[in-house]
């Protein structure tokens, strides 16, 4: 029997599975697509991201292949600066194509051991008591402890288990593609000033190779695949003239549908990433949304597939992430209404603009679009109970680099306190310089805090409720 099976070779699951095998979980990954896509979706990482490609390792290797954007944020594509003393180390956003991060996410999974089987379709979903049952297109039974669907937002795996997803369908489409243009690159620049004056969805971007990212409304709503003639006469009826376009390499259409699952999880099998939510791409949240799912997911079912697992853990992954995804769609919501070229919107935009001069407001939507606002429910305590800390010195090392074996960790200034009894899944480093607001905090494997303070007892009790029970046979 596989310990779990991922449906879904994207980035969310490439993350699950590596994460599950940092636990020393066995995984098998099912991708539908018999070769990795062209179709660059998504264009860059953002900080909480960064920080996670950080706390594993992973970031020196992505930002060979990626550039810095420095010094600036944006919100409905209002661009301000960002606020000085962000919280993080990382205050950047990182330019890297899907296609590269689908391909390092790749590479690190298949080396920390996990199986990747492409071409392969599920198309059936039994479960009981004990495992999942897996039917794929060509004809093979898979058997394991659990399943998640990371198959996107047409999930199959969603529909097997008759999850409702609920929401809003499209009502404008984008136009996507890569082509070569043979208007000079100044003519370029000013076509792309002057329509986005008023239409924000239209740009041509070069990408360095002789192509350049296209993009342009649609006329309508359609769940066709775009053409290279719809495209071009999309061109002229938004710009005035078709950039003189010709030998595309790759044509995609997206919607601004926004819809959330009615739950994560139904028995053992479990929902992330655009399986478990869509909406629109505006500020390029939905890859960071579902790696950050990942995340979140990968250590609480590991726990479960090795049995340590409080009762409730696995449970929490839907508590937490699930509001996360709802605020997400919420902001892409007022994005996509700004973005409008009615009068309305547009003099709500104007408004925005001015009140982003306040850096209070400008740090407050920054730090949603970047996901370090993010603070999970974990009961009553002192800030920063329920946030992740951002990455410090402590000693000679630092906290990102200590956390990347997956484990928790208790950072203690005191050096009075022990993890004795979990010593298999929590590390303890004695830090008496640590920049941390308590005499000590005890961080989850994804960098959250769970508890803060200098009480033994209280510990204790906070180790039980996210590691389990103690094993006193243990240092």
């Amino acid at each position: 029997m596989i310990d779990v099976i991922i449906a879904g070779g994207g980035p969310t699951g490439l993350m699950l599975a590596a994460e599950l095998r940092l636990q020393g979980v066995g995984v098998v990954v099912l991708e539908r697509d018999p070769e990795p896509t062209p179709v660059v979706r998504s264009l860059g990482l953002h900080v909480r991201s960064i920080e996670v490609m950080d706390q594993r390792g992973l970031l020196e290797r992505f930002l060979e292949h990626g550039t810095k954007h420095e010094g600036g944020g944006y919100f409905a594509g209002i661009v301000k600066p960002w606020p000085e003393r962000l919280d993080t180390a990382h205050g950047y956003i990182l330019g890297i194509p899907q296609t590269v991060t689908d391909r390092l996410l790749a590479e690190h999974a298949v080396a920390v051991g996990a199986e990747i089987r492409r071409g392969t379709e599920v198309i059936g979903i039994g479960q009981d008591d004990y495992g999942v049952t897996v039917q794929t297109a060509g004809g093979a039974e898979l058997r394991s402890s659990f399943l998640v669907g990371c198959d996107g937002g047409r999930s199959a795996v969603r529909k097997l288990i008759g999850v409702g997803f609920p929401g809003e369908p499209s009502r404008v489409d984008t136009l996507l593609g890569e082509m070569r243009l043979t208007v000079p690159a100044e003519s370029l620049a000013a076509i792309n000033a002057e329509v986005r004056r008023t239409e924000l969805r239209f740009g041509a971007m070069p990408l360095g190779d002789g192509f350049h990212r296209v993009l342009v409304p649609a006329a309508r709503v359609s769940a066709e695949r775009s053409t290279f003639e719809e495209f071009t006469e999309q061109l002229r009826a938004t710009a005035g003239t078709d950039l003189g376009a010709h030998e595309p390499r790759w044509l995609s259409r997206f919607g601004d549908a926004t819809r959330l699952a009615d739950r994560y999880r139904s028995g053992r099998v479990l929902l992330a990433g655009d399986a478990a939510h869509v909406h629109p791409p505006t500020g390029g949240q939905g890859l960071n949304l579902g790696i950050q799912d990942a995340f979140n997911l990968g250590w609480k079912l590991a726990a479960s597939v090795r049995g340590w697992a409080p009762a409730d853990l696995l449970d929490t992954y839907e508590s937490e992430r699930r509001p996360v995804a709802a605020e997400v769609l919420d902001n892409t919501r007022a994005q996509m209404h700004l973005l409008g070229a009615e009068p309305g919107p547009q003099a709500v935009r104007r408004l925005l603009a001015e009140l982003m001069d306040f850096e209070d407001v400008t740090r407050f939507l920054i730090e949603r679009i970047t996901a370090i606002g993010v603070r999970y429910d974990m009961g009553p305590g002192p800030f920063p109970i329920g946030r992740r800390l951002r990455d410090m010195p402590v000693g000679r090392a630092r906290l990102y680099e200590l956390l990347r074996g997956g484990r928790g960790l208790l950072l203690d200034r005191t050096g009075r306190l022990s993890v004795s009894g979990w010593g298999d899944r929590v590390d303890h480093v004695v830090a008496p310089d640590a920049e941390i607001e308590a005499a000590a905090v005890l961080l989850r494997p994804d960098g959250h805090v769970a508890w803060a303070g200098d009480d033994q007892d209280e510990l204790g009790e906070r180790l039980s409720r996210w590691f389990g029970y103690p094993d006193y046979g243990l240092p």
